[in-house]
């Protein structure tokens, strides 16, 4: 599955919800692609109104390919409720990477936290940008900000 299934809000384009049933979300599907279906637009709609058609029959076609698939739904369900965990998750400071201390053996930075505790930062996780990180040993976090 393409790495931009988050680019837009698949349920939104359909009219849906993640609650909804298949049948619910095939019959918005249903419903929209003959709405905006090229075919069925009226010879009067004016030129710029039907390429907005045209693109929201695109973006129809384009979620259901995503929500009416069992198995692209459920990775889709899958990187949104992490998304969205990362979103809502409490942040407890900030911390420049140029600051955390650099652990050659273990090939990670740290960072000590007020509980005694530590934030590791393996490198591979910096190298692909993920920078909420943990304590060790307690519930704190902290936001990891890169200027590079």
């Amino acid at each position: 599955m393409s790495s931009n299934i988050l680019q837009k809000d698949w349920y939104e384009i359909l009219g849906s919800d993640p609650s909804d049933s298949p049948l619910e979300l095939r019959q918005n599907y249903q419903r929209l692609i003959l709405l905006y279906h090229p075919d069925k637009q009226s010879a009067d709609v004016p030129a710029g109104e039907l390429e907005e058609r045209a693109q929201r029959f695109i973006e129809v076609d384009q979620a259901w390919k995503i929500l009416g698939n069992e198995e692209t739904k459920r990775e889709y369900d899958l990187q949104r409720r992490e998304v969205a965990l990362i979103q809502k998750w409490p942040v407890d400071a900030q911390v420049p990477l140029e600051d955390m201390n650099w652990i050659e053996a273990d090939r990670s930075y740290t960072y000590s936290c007020r509980c005694g505790g530590e934030y590791v930062l393996p490198v591979e996780e910096a190298e692909e940008n993920l920078f909420l990180v943990c304590c060790n040993t307690c519930s704190l976090s902290i936001e990891i900000l890169n200027r590079s």
